[in-house]
């Protein structure tokens, strides 16, 4: 269960109605890989300036969740289907913030609740077909009303950018193939079968993105 301030979150339970079947794209371990180098950088940055910024506030949890980075990706990624480009472009959400709100640290406080908001609000840009935000609640281990909060909160904080450009998201895809090479991985992206829909999938969101 995902730790909130509020009392009656549900706990991170799997129902009979959900989907159960999808294989794991390679690029959800690598950007889970990035995501636990991010959140290790700044745990050791917030407790030499014993602070993290206000931004994130509205992500932050009582206590860390248990699941580890990758382990809810790959559980986001099982149970709604969506595209692997959504974690992609949930990534480059997440680097917007930390461009655009450099005081405010993605921790292990939020970086879960981060990641279900912004891959959720990806998937309704790319997706033709997706769930909606109770379903993602459930999935991700939050009350719906919190999700809600933060998927508007999110939307603040980016200022609504949440369109990514086709070069911008064939940036994204060399720069996470890249944190692969140099961490002893010797094939590509594009050799991988999984994760090449996601590269091939940046020529249909060219149209999609201005």
């Amino acid at each position: 269960m995902l730790a909130s301030t509020g009392d009656d979150e549900p706990d991170l339970v799997v129902g009979q109605d959900l989907p159960t079947e999808a294989a794991t794209p390679r690029v959800l371990t690598i950007i889970s890989h990035v995501m636990e180098k991010l959140v290790a950088r700044n745990e050791w940055l917030a407790k030499q300036t014993k602070g993290f910024g206000k931004s994130l506030e509205a992500f932050h949890g009582v206590r860390a969740p248990s699941i580890s980075i990758g382990k809810y990706l790959e559980r986001i990624y099982k149970y709604t289907k969506c595209s692997p480009s959504c974690f992609v472009v949930g990534y480059a959400y997440i680097d917007r913030l930390a461009h655009k709100h450099p005081g405010s640290l993605v921790l292990s406080l939020n970086v879960h609740r981060l990641l279900v908001t912004c891959v959720m609000i990806a998937s309704k840009m790319l997706d033709d077909v997706h769930y909606n935000n109770e379903f993602y609640a459930r999935v991700g281990g939050v009350s719906n009303a919190d999700l809600n909060r933060m998927e508007l909160e999110l939307l603040f904080l980016l200022d609504f950018r949440v369109t990514v450009s086709f070069r911008a998201f064939e940036s994204y895809c060399f720069h996470l193939e890249k944190e692969m090479l140099l961490n002893g991985h010797t094939s590509s992206l594009q050799d991988n079968g999984p994760v090449q829909e996601t590269l091939s999938d940046a020529s249909s969101l060219a149209s999609l993105y201005v």
